[in-house]
């Protein structure tokens, strides 16, 4: 660490091996330049440049040093450019997470909506369940995250945009399969096909089933939805599940009632980080879209 301030005087010096001329190219006092080369050879213990007069030449221990602080200084200019440009307001970049139930339709939409207006903007997008995907954000890996259950968390603000109904699904030729609506209750004695303990699906559906008053028997667990569609069009259980994308054949999805079965869906990110302007424009944009982010 003591080293690393002087790199970039060194590897001005050894390319003009003249300290006037890298004081001037560097733009610091000659004076400064010259004590800071000392002090970096007493720093290190070995002499780096043989001094001819004005002029300096590299030594071998010099010249080693140098093929080293040369790729770290570009290595370091280029991390510098990278992160200018994920900064910058017309051209950065946002990252983003959301469920796999909204990569088919809702962000792809989200997102062509919000580049009418930001054309350039570029997006790192990640799929993932909701626990994993807030693992991620206060990692620092996601600037924000699409979720359900709406977190309530330390470090975290988030924010309701919509909610979804979910349905009772069963397949087609199930003897409830007539039926247009259905109190959860009714499907106590039913075998249950759920995401995997985790998801934020599999706590609601826990929920919801108890307050219905009783516990799921879960026969099958998965970790993507549609997945869960086709266990059910196989006659393998019944499911609670968010409306498809494109409906599927072989089942029937019956709405609940006699109580409140939808899965809320809000935006999250970390409470204390600053935004930088892509960041700060989509997540303007996102609140904007509270009672429109999912289809009807």
């Amino acid at each position: 660490m003591l080293l690393a301030p002087r790199l970039a005087h060194f590897a001005g010096v050894a390319r003009t091996e003249h300290v006037t001329r890298a004081a001037q190219e560097l733009q610091v006092p000659q004076s400064t330049l010259s004590r800071a080369m000392v002090r970096l050879e007493q720093d290190l213990g070995v002499d780096l440049f043989a001094r001819h007069g004005r002029t300096l030449s590299l030594t071998p221990a010099g010249r080693t040093f140098l093929g080293s602080v040369e790729p770290a200084l570009a290595e370091i200019g280029r991390a510098a450019e990278e992160v200018r440009a994920d900064a910058d307001p017309s051209t950065g970049k946002v990252a983003f997470g959301f469920l796999h139930t909204m990569g088919a339709e809702t962000v792809p939409g989200l997102l062509q909506a919000f580049r009418v207006d930001h054309p350039r903007i570029r997006f790192s997008l990640v799929q993932n369940y909701g626990e994993a995907m807030l693992e991620k954000l206060r990692a620092g890996e996601l600037d924000l995250c699409l979720t359900s259950p709406v977190p309530d968390a330390p470090g975290l603000v988030a924010r309701r945009l919509d909610e979804q109904k979910l349905r009772l699904v069963v397949p087609a030729d199930h003897r409830l399969a007539g039926r247009r609506r259905i109190r959860l209750a009714e499907a106590a004695e039913e075998t249950f096909v759920t995401l995997e303990p985790g998801y934020g699906l599999r706590r609601i559906t826990d929920h919801l089933c108890e307050e219905a008053g009783f516990r799921p028997r879960t026969a099958f667990e998965g970790e993507e939805t549609e997945t869960l569609r086709g266990l059910v069009a196989a006659g393998l259980g019944v499911a609670l599940l968010p409306p498809p994308t494109v409906p599927r054949p072989g089942v029937v999805e019956l709405a609940i009632t006699g109580q409140r079965a939808v899965r809320e869906i809000g935006v999250a990110w970390l409470e204390d980080r600053p935004d930088t302007p892509p960041v700060a424009a989509f997540k303007k944009f996102l609140l904007s879209r509270r009672g429109s982010l999912l289809p009807d």
